[in-house]
């Protein structure tokens, strides 16, 4: 199903898709809010976006200079150069150790992966232990937001998923009951689980430590209880400095939620007494994206979901849309687009272009531009009559007479067409064009003022 379909299908329930829109714009008047409330936000920006494009241009560096510390406080460090490298290395660490029950935290990588179906597959129980996680898993669904998995359900449908696989009473709403419904049987599999995997927001070079963020502390249980940890990032979460993290989890938890820090952020540097952490460092085409410099940007995203809050297209079409492997919004649009242009082609054209996304974006990816950029290309492919034609339409309409002579064309031709099209017109264009006034404008601006 292509984008603009699935779109289509959501939208068949206005009343779901308004309060959709209306929920996730909620976010980011929150997120506005808190950024409003930070002097130096644009400075953080600044410096957030410097320090990312400067770790992509030394890249390599800075994973062995993380690889060194980390195997020098006693972590296991592996490296995975694609999604099945990740399941079957992760899978032989499990079962060497006879691993049938595990917890995982929120990561997206993991979900990019396929690392769940994959240790079902080899029957190892995996519970996901977000609860909006949790809730989309009981659900067999994907998530459909970054940040907030479970965002396009309501309590209605909460309250029938958690009383068809966890008990709860039928005609449940209450969101504080559902919430203890969920943290009963989580803490069952919690003091049950022999192995816990997390994903890591960051992981510092200079010293080598992973840092977690969330909001309901079910990461700290899953890599204390269990004697086994595993955490599964990307190559690009990496940045150089300590010092720079402030900046970061700054930036991350107001574009994400509004709040100025995430409930719990924790540090992994070494293994508990006993234990043994195991880090699973994972490119997945990252390298790829890496040497393509129009695109490297959106390797600097932090995963924060702000560009998805602020997306028109986002908000009106619901995160399934952009299909089963692609993260949703415009940094999914980007990243699918650019992995696999034939597949998720499509995905360039779900954007207005209106540009919020990059507005609000904390490491000032360029979203829009690249979103252009992706378009560009897959026009560049369209067999030669369409993009002959489509040189012609625009020849035409850069020009306000030439789209009144050929709209008086089309007029009196499309009389001998069949069907709706049969007489219609074309928009007359205005005397001067959009562009022309805003240039106008432009240079009355630039004009000096008589008065001064």
């Amino acid at each position: 199903m292509t984008h603009p379909e699935a779109a289509a299908r959501f939208q068949a329930d206005p009343d779901h898709a308004g309060w959709h829109d209306r929920a996730v714009w909620h976010v980011r008047a929150k997120r506005d809010g808190a950024v409003a409330r930070v002097d130096d936000w644009e400075a953080l920006r600044e410096h957030a976006a410097a320090v990312r494009a400067h770790t992509l241009s030394r890249l390599d560096h800075y994973v062995d200079q993380l690889t060194h510390h980390s195997a020098a406080a006693g972590i296991t460090v592996h490296f995975a150069i694609d999604a099945a490298e990740l399941r079957t290395t992760v899978a032989r660490i499990l079962t060497d150790r006879d691993v049938r029950s595990v917890v995982k935290s929120k990561s997206m990588l993991t979900e990019e992966c396929r690392l769940n179906t994959h240790l079902e597959g080899l029957g190892i129980h995996i519970a996901d232990t977000d609860l909006g996680e949790r809730i989309v898993q009981l659900r067999g669904e994907r998530p459909s937001h970054i940040v907030m998995p479970a965002l396009h359900l309501k309590r209605e449908d909460v309250g029938e998923t958690f009383h068809t696989h966890l008990g709860s009473a039928a005609g449940e709403t209450d969101p504080t009951r559902l919430t203890r419904v969920a943290r009963r049987d989580l803490r069952k599999r919690f003091l049950a689980a022999e192995a816990g995997i997390t994903g890591a927001n960051f992981a510092v070079a200079e010293d080598g430590t992973f840092v977690v963020c969330t909001n309901e502390g079910n990461a700290d249980l899953g890599a204390h209880l269990p004697a086994l940890h595993v955490i599964c990032m990307g190559i690009d979460k990496v940045i150089p400095r300590r010092a720079d993290l402030p900046v970061f989890l700054r930036l991350l938890a107001r574009s994400a939620t509004g709040q100025p820090i995430t409930a719990y952020t924790s540090l992994f540097r070494r293994p508990a007494p006993g234990a043994e952490l195991h880090v699973v460092i994972v490119d997945n085409g990252r390298t790829s994206l890496l040497a393509d410099a129009p695109l490297r940007p959106a390797l600097q995203c932090i995963r924060c979901g702000a560009c998805l809050n602020t997306c028109p297209v986002y908000r009106r079409s619901g995160g399934h849309s952009y299909g089963d492997d692609a993260l949703p919004g415009p940094i999914g649009a980007v990243l699918a687009a650019a992995r696999d242009p034939v597949r998720h082609g499509d995905l360039a054209h779900a954007s207005s272009l209106c540009g919020s996304c990059g507005e609000v974006c904390p490491v000032k990816v360029p979203l829009p531009a690249q979103l252009l950029e992706l378009r560009r290309r897959a026009a560049a492919t369209d067999p030669m009559p369409q993009r002959l034609l489509r040189r012609l339409v625009g020849h035409v309409l850069q020009d306000p007479a030439r789209t009144r002579w050929w709209g008086e064309q089309w007029a009196w031709w499309s009389r001998w067409l069949p069907g709706s099209v049969a007489g219609q017109t074309l928009p007359r264009g205005k005397a001067r064009s959009f562009r022309d006034r805003i240039q106008q404008l432009e240079r009355s601006a630039a004009e000096p003022d008589p008065g001064d």
